[in-house]
């Protein structure tokens, strides 16, 4: 047994020797050989002394040498372990810390960590006031403390990946990664959950007892919850419960269900939306916004919405929005509704198909500098608005157009540089259902040129400054009807025509104060289709007809100006609070000449006895004009003035005095016509506008002067107005335009929430009531900046509030009736009356009708989690009310209760 024991530590020296060198591993193979064999027979020597030879050179030869050969008699069993490798507990390092102390029981086999103790391992990270470590059985315990008040603290903290438990104790085992937890809290895609004891199966699978799940943010004390039995968790996946209901207050509520399932993930789901139960007294009983949502890709999504009323009404609604990061972005709206009046057989029975379409995108401007593309599309039914059942924006009803836009530019960085854009436009009036659309305008204009001065010189002086640009404009317009819209009638009045223009254009100095420039401009007009009038025989009338050829017309203009800036400023006394007065005066002097083109107007028969009539022109019916029959030769005079003023400032260490403007602009203008036989003088237009009260309140006003007399029908003769007997001008038309907006903070602007009311054609402020989309109210979170700011328990002098005020005057006296046509007052406020409740109102009065305008009271009040409304309108045509509760969270938003009692809409 000794020899074995020998033989096994020499073993053990000649492979740690392995690595020295090849010869001294032959050595020690021939010293193990013969010693084995005579501990057979010998006793082991106290002392064995070996004889190394001095080393060699080694070489290639010296390497080679054969490998050593054992007999298998001889190999020692030790050296071959046939038992395998324990495979270790732990999978990577565990690192620990603690305030207070690590304390280590080799006997238990126990670490413990006290006060802000933490533990990482692999991908857990635990926090807890106490953690106990027990290594014998691969588990760790966590749990809190009590502070100097006998209060528990430092909740142990679990989190695993983008998993965090808050649980009151926890114990974890490390080698089946099990883990137990009491009172556990979470949060999961805005759903916070607390259970009174859950257990982890696996990474991905919880089952939890007793579990209460909520949108409050305070866990602890909720303002409500549902309590679940029994619930199978699966992070970023489901919650499966089984029997449910919902507690307020604390107090059980008999709203509830058997099971449930909820679906937990970062990105969007598709799902049922379930509708809105509600009644109106024409349409009768109806589910209102129920569909499906669509989770397509994380570009793009689709809603589908519909409502149902008992006396066969529908309606349908598809939203999709779509985005890509850096690239564009934009939404689609569909909005169709089949409404139905009274009942089939009555006299006032009525049926009626509405629909809207709506489409926005933008494009992000860093995606393609040198092309963009956009779209803002507001089309569809004239009465859309006004008879909608899903939404009350009277904004949008009192408005009386639509217009929509969708754009494409391209810039060409060539020399000169190239813009190209074609442009979809759509105007339609609602009251007269008269729908105006280009489709498409085609734009097409080269950067200017200068002939006579290079790149790199000064452009100065009459010839350097010569330079002209090409424009040219394509239209295909077309003018319909409501009735007629997307049919092929409206495209057989389809007119399209092109516009070549030329300007040729020079400025230059006079005097050293006077700004001299003329130019003139050349226009060749292309038409698709003319007109021709002709006395028909048989019809015994002039009838006209349509020509469908190409032709064309050329047209030239010549145009100059002069014009100068005077400085004038009247200096007080520096001891006044006015300081000084600067005038600023800009005048100028224009000219305009466009000879007569009486060729392209032609002759045509009135009667049968061939009287001929020179009166027409085949272009007159262009999308672009026609040409002049007589020539124009006119003079233009204007004068806009700025008023500025410097008061002392009030900030005693300030050492300038502070610019106040008085006026921003005020403007006369007016022509005279040379060629005119008779009243040459045009009205006077006068305009203004200011800013008043650090830029809050913004006045506009105008007015038209005319300098010459009327008669008794109201049409103006050859004779001035101060030579008839009155002043020197005879104000025929005024208007004067106040808006003022203020905030308790002092801002001039407050954030406002109406985009879709301006989207749909109108207001972003709430001068006409906040807009109600009722397909679009669930889910709306608390936007308010203040909400998690500690407010008093008491009252407090601070009552934030913002006003909004409009007033509109206009005055008319074309044929001496001096009238105010119109004289209206708007007002629109909000004010937070306590922390969670606000109050608003919009309302108004019109002074030349005697009468309130519309009127709409508003009541908000915020329940943390939940979100209670009240709107009113009491009387009008729009009178209405409607009372909305809900929890504010999307995922909890179809748990509410929507009341509302719309005015009777007549179909029109």
């Amino acid at each position: 047994m000794t020899h074995q024991i020998v033989s096994h530590i020499f073993t053990k020296i000649a492979f740690k020797l392995l690595r020295t060198n090849l010869f001294h591993i032959v050595l020690l193979a021939i010293f193990l050989t013969i010693g084995t064999s005579k501990l057979h027979s010998q006793e082991i020597p106290k002392e064995i002394t070996v004889s190394i030879p001095e080393k060699k050179e080694e070489t290639l030869d010296t390497l080679a040498i054969k490998p050593l050969q054992i007999p298998k008699k001889e190999v020692d069993s030790l050296k071959t372990d046939t038992l395998p490798k324990k495979k270790s507990v732990l999978e990577g390092i565990v690192k620990r810390t603690a305030v207070d102390y690590e304390r280590i029981d080799q006997k238990k086999k126990l670490i413990t960590l006290y006060n802000e103790a933490e533990l990482h391992y692999l991908d857990v990270e635990l926090k807890a006031g106490i953690i106990v470590m027990d290594y014998a059985k691969n588990e760790v315990y966590a749990g809190r403390i009590k502070d100097t008040a006998g209060n528990y603290t430092q909740r142990p903290v679990f989190t695993q990946g983008s998993n965090v438990i808050e649980p009151d104790s926890i114990r974890f085992n490390f080698k089946t990664k099990k883990v137990l937890i009491w009172n556990s809290r979470s949060a999961q895609s805005g759903l916070n959950f607390i259970a009174r004891k859950a257990k982890k199966e696996n990474d991905s699978v919880y089952f939890m007892e007793n579990v209460k799940f909520t949108t409050a943010e305070d866990i602890d004390d909720p303002e409500y919850y549902f309590l679940a039995r029994k619930a199978k968790f699966v992070p970023n996946k489901k919650v499966v419960v089984g029997i449910t209901n919902m507690y307020i207050a604390e107090v059980p509520t008999p709203i509830g269900l058997p099971f449930a399932f909820f679906p937990m993930t970062e990105t969007s789901q598709s799902g049922v939306i379930l509708p809105t139960f509600s009644d109106t007294r024409q349409q009768g009983y109806s589910l209102q916004n129920g569909g499906y949502y669509f989770a397509l890709s994380d570009n793009y999504d689709l809603t589908l919405l519909g409502d149902y009323y008992t006396n066969g009404s529908y309606a349908l609604r598809f939203e999709s929005s779509y985005a890509k990061r850096y690239s564009f972005r934009g939404n689609v709206n569909l909005r169709f509704e089949n409404q139905i009046t009274s009942e089939r057989g009555f006299p006032d029975y009525a049926k009626n198909t509405i629909y809207n379409i709506q489409w926005s995108h933008a494009q992000d401007s860093k995606s393609n500098p040198s092309s963009r593309f956009s779209a803002s599309l507001n089309l569809g039914s004239s009465s859309y608005f006004q008879n909608s059942l899903n939404q009350v924006n009277v904004g949008s009803r009192l408005n009386n157009t639509l217009s929509s836009s969708v754009s494409y530019s391209k810039t060409f960085n060539s020399v000169p540089s190239v813009n190209l854009s074609v442009t979809a436009t759509h105007s339609q009036n609602t009251q007269t259902e008269q729908i105006s659309m280009t489709l498409p305008t085609l734009q097409l204009s080269v950067d200017r040129i200068f002939p006579f001065a290079s790149e790199d010189q000064p452009k100065k002086g009459f010839i350097k400054n010569i330079n002209f640009q090409y424009n040219l404009r394509g239209e295909n317009q077309i003018r319909t009807t409501d009735s007629l819209f997307f049919k092929s009638e409206m495209f057989k009045d389809a007119k399209v025509g092109f516009q070549h223009s030329i300007p040729l254009t020079t400025n230059f100095k006079v005097f050293k104060h006077f700004s001299v420039s003329t130019g003139a401009n050349y226009n060749e007009v292309w038409y698709l289709k003319t007109i021709r009038r002709n006395f028909d025989e048989d019809q015994g009338q002039v009838v006209q007809s349509e020509v469908n050829k190409f032709d064309a017309f050329r047209t030239y203009s010549f145009s100059s100006s002069v014009g100068t800036t005077i400085y004038g400023t009247f200096n007080f006394s520096e001891t006044n609070k006015i300081q000084a007065i600067r005038h600023v005066m800009r005048p100028s002097v224009s000219y305009s000449y466009t000879p007569s083109f009486e060729k392209y107007y032609d002759t045509y028969a009135t009667d049968a006895s061939g009287t001929m009539q020179k009166d027409y022109t085949r272009f007159e019916s262009g999308i672009f004009g026609a040409p002049g029959k007589s020539y124009a030769n006119s003079l233009g005079l204007s004068l806009n003035n700025t008023f500025e003023a410097k008061v002392a400032s009030k900030d005693s260490t300030s050492t300038e005095p502070k610019k106040v403007m008085l006026l921003n602009n005020l403007n006369f203008s007016t022509t005279y016509n040379i060629a005119a036989d008779s009243l040459p003088w045009s009205p006077v237009r006068v305009s203004g506008g200011t800013l008043l009260f650090k830029d809050k309140m913004n006045i506009n006003f105008g007015a038209t002067l005319d300098p010459y007399a009327i008669n008794n029908a109201g049409t103006r003769i050859e004779k001035y107005n101060i030579d008839n007997g009155g002043s020197l001008f005879r104000m025929t038309s005024a208007n004067m335009t106040i808006n003022y907006s203020l905030d308790s903070t002092g801002d001039e602007k407050k954030d406002n929430d109406n985009k879709q009311g301006a989207r749909n054609g109108g207001r972003e402020d709430d001068l006409f009531g906040s807009n109600e989309d009722f397909g679009t109210r669930k889910g709306t979170e608390d936007k308010d900046e203040n909400k998690n700011k500690e407010s008093s328990e008491f009252f407090t002098a601070k009552l934030p509030w913002d006003l909004t005020f409009a007033y509109s005057l206009t005055y008319g006296n074309l044929n001496r009736h001096k009238k105010l046509t119109g004289n209206s007052i708007m007002i629109s406020g909000n004010i937070d009356i306590s922390p969670k409740w606000k109050l608003g109102v919009s309302t108004g009065y019109d002074f030349v009708q005697n009468g309130v305008t519309f009127t709409q009271l508003r009541f908000q009040r915020d329940l943390l989690s939940w979100r209670m409304d009240f709107n009113w309108t009491p009387f009008g045509d729009y009178a209405n009310w409607g009372f909305f509760i809900g929890i504010k969270s999307g995922i909890l938003s179809d748990i509410k209760w929507d009341k509302r009692n719309q005015a009777d809409k007549v179909i029109r």
